[in-house]
C-alpha cells in the first residue's frame, strides 16, 4: 500500500490540507446528505439550510421551553409534552387501508395517558418501557394522544421514581413542568422533528474536528467543540449550556476575526500607496489662515494620526466615527490636502448627490480664496461638463473632486489619486471600494478614510470594521449650544410645536420639519412631506416662508430649495431624511419630527444633528407616543455613542453593521452586546495568530485554516504574501 500523507515525517500544513482533500478527507458522516421523509420536510430542511448531518448539528435550540404536562392537555389543542413509557405494544388493523398501529401507555407526575403512533411498528423495539419521551400531537377523546412527532430525551428514567410508584405513592401535587429543547423551525419541519433528527444523527458528535490549538483552547477555559455542541443540544444543566454557547460563539468571532485581518494583511502587503511624508505648508497655511475656527481636541489627535498613516508605503485604511458636528468634513478635507501638497489628486466620495452637492459647499466655504481646481460630478452633472470634468482629472489640472459613485464608473481616470475619503461607507459595497482602489496611478492605491456620521459601539466596529483603524471624534466644537429633545403627543403639545417654530422664525432663526414619506400612501399611516408642505403653508405656519426638499425631486429643484434655505431665503424646509447627514445651516435652531417612532434611534441622532449647529439654543420636538423607549432614550441622551449603545441593548446586533460589505458572514451563535468581552478575546487572539503565523501555516493553525476556508471560502485563505 502506498504510504500516506500522514505517514510524512513532518506535520501537513494548512495549505496542504485544504489543497489536497483526498489526503484530509471531510467526516462521512457530517457531510452526507439529511435523509426527510417527506417533500414539505425536505422542503422546510432546505429553507433552514440544513442539507447535511453536519448542517444539523450545528442547528442550535433556540431555547429550551417547558413543556405542558398531561393534566394540563386540552382537547383538540396542539402540544409537546415529556413523558415515560409504562408499557407499548403494536397491533395489525385489519380494516382495509388502515396503517399499523403503535398503542403506548404513557405517564408524567400528573398521570397516565394513551399515545397512538401510525405505521412505526419498530417502536415497540426503540421505545421499551422506561423510555423518556418527547412527545408532540392532539389530545383526541377518551385520553388518547395522537402523535405526531417524538423522540427520546436521552435522560435515565430515575431509580427513586419507579421505587416510588411500585411503593404507591402520591405524584407531587405540582410537579415542576420539563424543559424542552425548542429549534429554529419552519413549515413541514416542527422542532420536535428537528430534535428527533438531531437524536437520529447524534453519534455523529463525535466525528466533529476541534479546529481550535490546544494552547488556545486552554487559555480561555473552553470546552472541546465536540463536547460543546452535544452539550448544546443535550445539556445536563443551565451552566453547561452556557459553556457549550460560550464555545461555539468564541469559534464563530475567532473565524470572523481571522477574515478580517488576514485580509488587511494581505491588502496591506499586495498593494502601495503614495508616500506623503513631507513637512506640511498647504496645510499649514490653511490651519493657521483660512480655518475660521480653533481645532478640537479630538480634531488635532486624528490629524496626527493621519499624518502617521500617509506617511507610510502600506495604504491607509482609517474609519473616522464622529458624533454630529464634531467637524469629521474639516478632518476629511485635511486628509485631502496633504495629497494635493504632494503633487497628487483628492477626492471625496459620498453616497448620494444631496450629500455630494452639500460636501461640494462646504469644502468651497471651507478654502476661501484659495487657487485650488475642485469639481463636482455626480450622475446629473450635464454631459458637457461632465466631459470637462472627467477630463482634468485625466491630465491632472483637477486637484480635488467631490462626487458619487459617478467617480468610479470605467470612463473615470486620474492622473494620480492620493488620498480617497469615503463618506458614509457602509452604504457602499466590497466591489465599489475595490474600483476606487484601482483608480490610483502606476500600479499604487489611494490612502482611503472611511467616515461614518453614525456612532457606532466599539463592539460592533470590532465586529464589522476590524479589518480599519478607528478614530473617534467626540467633542463639538467651541460655542455650539445643547438641544434640548421633548416628546410630543397631544393634540395641545402639536399646537404648541407650531407656535414655537413661529416664534424661533420671528428670531431671525430657522426650522425643518421632516416626514417619513414623500407622497400619502393607503397602506402606509404616516405623515408625508407633500402633504404637509402644502399643508402647513395654508395653515399652521401660513405666512412663513416654507420649502420642499425630498428625494424624488428633480437635481435642479433640490439645488433651489437647499440654496433658499441656506442663504436664509426660506423660514422653514419641509423634508424627508434626505437632509439626515451633511446639511449645515448653522441659523436652524428648531426642528420637528413627525411619527418619530418609525425612525431608529441613530437616524433621529442624525436629524436631530442638522439643528444645534449654530451660537443658538436648539429645540428638536419629536411627535410619537410618550411610552417608545428609543423616543425616551432620544429626549434623555445626547451623546450619540451612549445613544448606540441602547439602540443595541434595544434591538439586539440584528445584522452585524458592515456583515455584508464586508463579505462576512452573520452569526448563530454568537450575541451582541451578549458576547463583547468574548468578541475583544477573540479579536486578541486573530491578531496575535496573523501577527505569528499570517499564512496559517504552522501546524498548530491547520485545523483553523479548514475551519476559515469552509466558514469564509478560498477568498479568507489566500495567500497574504504577493
Amino acid at each position: 500500500m502506498a504510504p500516506t500523507a500522514f505517514a510524512s515525517a513532518r506535520p501537513l500544513t494548512a495549505r496542504e490540507l485544504v489543497a489536497a482533500p483526498v489526503r484530509y478527507p471531510r467526516p462521512s458522516v457530517l457531510a452526507r446528505p439529511l435523509q426527510l421523509g417527506g417533500a414539505r420536510a425536505r422542503e422546510g430542511a432546505q429553507a433552514l439550510g440544513l442539507l447535511t448531518v453536519g448542517d444539523l448539528l450545528l442547528h442550535l435550540p433556540r431555547d429550551r421551553r417547558e413543556a405542558r404536562t398531561v393534566a394540563q392537555l386540552t382537547p383538540g389543542e396542539s402540544a409537546t409534552v415529556v413523558v415515560e413509557v409504562r408499557s407499548i405494544s403494536s397491533r395489525s388493523v385489519r380494516r382495509r387501508g388502515m396503517r399499523p398501529l403503535v398503542e403506548a401507555v404513557v405517564a408524567d407526575e400528573t398521570g397516565p395517558m394513551r399515545a397512538t403512533f401510525f405505521n412505526q411498528p419498530w417502536l415497540v423495539r426503540q421505545y421499551p418501557a422506561g423510555t423518556r419521551l418527547v412527545l408532540h400531537g392532539r389530545l383526541k377523546a377518551r385520553n388518547r394522544f395522537a402523535v405526531q412527532t417524538h423522540a427520546p430525551t436521552g435522560e435515565a428514567v430515575a431509580a427513586e421514581a419507579g421505587e416510588a410508584r411500585a411503593a404507591g405513592a402520591a405524584a407531587p401535587e405540582a410537579p415542576a413542568p420539563a424543559a424542552v429543547a425548542h429549534y429554529p423551525a419552519t413549515e413541514g419541519l416542527s422542532s420536535t422533528q428537528i430534535l428527533a433528527l438531531v437524536r437520529r444523527h447524534a453519534g455523529a458528535i463525535a466525528e466533529v474536528v476541534d479546529p481550535l490549538p490546544s494552547r488556545l483552547r486552554v487559555a480561555e477555559r473552553l470546552p472541546g467543540r465536540p463536547s460543546a455542541l452535544s452539550a448544546a443540544h443535550f445539556p445536563l444543566g443551565e451552566a453547561q449550556v452556557e459553556a457549550s454557547r460560550r464555545r461555539l460563539a468564541f469559534d464563530e468571532l475567532l473565524l470572523a476575526q481571522l477574515a478580517l485581518r488576514r485580509r488587511r494583511h494581505r491588502r496591506d502587503r499586495a498593494r502601495r500607496a503614495p508616500v506623503l511624508d513631507r513637512p506640511p505648508e498647504l496645510t499649514a497655511r490653511w490651519l493657521s489662515e483660512l480655518l475660521p475656527f480653533a481645532l478640537t481636541a479630538d480634531q488635532r489627535r486624528a490629524l496626527a494620526a493621519i499624518d502617521h498613516d500617509l506617511a507610510r508605503a502600506r495604504p491607509m485604511q482609517r474609519l473616522l466615527m464622529g458624533e454630529v458636528g464634531s467637524g469629521k468634513t474639516v478632518v476629511a478635507l485635511y486628509a485631502l490636502l496633504r495629497a494635493v501638497e504632494h503633487g497628487y489628486q483628492g477626492a471625496l466620495m459620498a453616497p448620494t448627490e444631496t450629500l455630494a452637492e452639500q460636501h461640494f459647499a462646504t469644502l468651497q466655504a471651507l478654502l476661501p480664496g484659495e487657487p485650488l481646481a475642485l469639481g463636482l460630478l455626480t450622475g446629473s452633472t450635464p454631459a458637457g461638463r461632465a466631459a470637462d470634468l472627467r477630463s482634468r482629472l485625466a491630465d491632472g489640472q483637477l486637484a480635488l473632486v467631490v462626487g458619487t459613485h459617478a467617480l468610479i464608473e470605467p470612463g473615470v481616470g486620474f492622473a494620480r489619486l492620493g488620498v480617497a475619503v469615503v463618506d458614509e461607507q457602509h452604504r457602499f459595497g466590497v466591489r465599489q471600494r475595490a474600483a476606487l482602489d484601482e483608480k490610483g496611478a502606476g500600479g499604487a492605491v489611494p490612502h482611503v478614510l472611511h467616515m461614518t456620521a453614525t456612532p457606532i459601539p466599539r463592539t460592533l466596529a470590532l465586529a464589522g470594521y476590524g479589518d480599519l483603524d478607528f478614530t473617534l471624534l467626540r467633542e463639538r466644537p467651541r460655542g455650539r449650544q445643547p438641544i434640548r429633545t421633548f416628546v410630543c403627543s397631544t393634540a395641545a403639545e402639536r399646537a404648541r410645536a407650531y407656535e414655537r417654530m413661529r416664534e424661533e422664525v420671528r428670531s431671525g432663526r430657522q426650522g425643518y420639519v421632516v416626514c417619513p414619506l414623500v407622497q400619502e400612501s393607503e397602506a402606509l399611516q404616516a405623515r408625508a412631506a407633500t402633504a404637509e408642505f402644502e399643508r402647513l403653508r395654508r395653515g399652521e405656519l401660513a405666512g412663513l416662508r416654507v420649502e420642499l426638499l425630498h428625494g424624488q425631486l428633480r437635481p435642479a429643484a433640490k439645488q433651489r430649495a437647499m440654496a433658499a434655505f441656506s442663504s436664509g431665503e426660506a423660514d422653514v424646509l419641509v423634508a424627508t431624511s434626505v437632509i439626515e447627514v451633511g446639511i449645515d445651516v448653522p441659523n436652524a435652531s428648531v426642528m420637528l419630527v413627525e411619527d418619530a417612532e418609525r425612525y431608529g434611534i441613530s437616524q433621529l441622532h442624525q436629524l436631530r444633528g442638522r439643528i444645534g449647529r449654530g451660537s443658538h439654543p436648539s429645540l428638536c420636538l419629536l411627535f410619537g407616543p410618550k411610552e417608545s423607549a428609543r423616543l425616551r432614550a432620544l429626549a434623555a441622551h445626547s451623546d450619540g455613542f451612549k445613544l448606540a449603545e441602547i439602540d443595541l441593548a434595544l434591538r439586539g446586533e440584528g445584522e452585524l453593521i458592515g456583515v455584508r460589505q464586508h463579505g462576512l458572514a452573520a452569526t448563530r451563535v454568537a450575541e451582541l452586546p451578549r458576547d463583547a468581552e468574548l468578541l475583544e478575546r477573540a479579536a486578541h487572539h486573530a491578531r496575535a495568530i496573523v501577527a505569528a503565523d499570517p499564512e496559517l501555516e504552522a501546524p498548530e493553525h491547520a485545523l483553523l485554516a479548514v475551519a476559515l476556508l469552509e466558514a469564509y471560502g478560498a477568498e479568507a485563505l489566500a495567500p497574504i504574501r504577493a
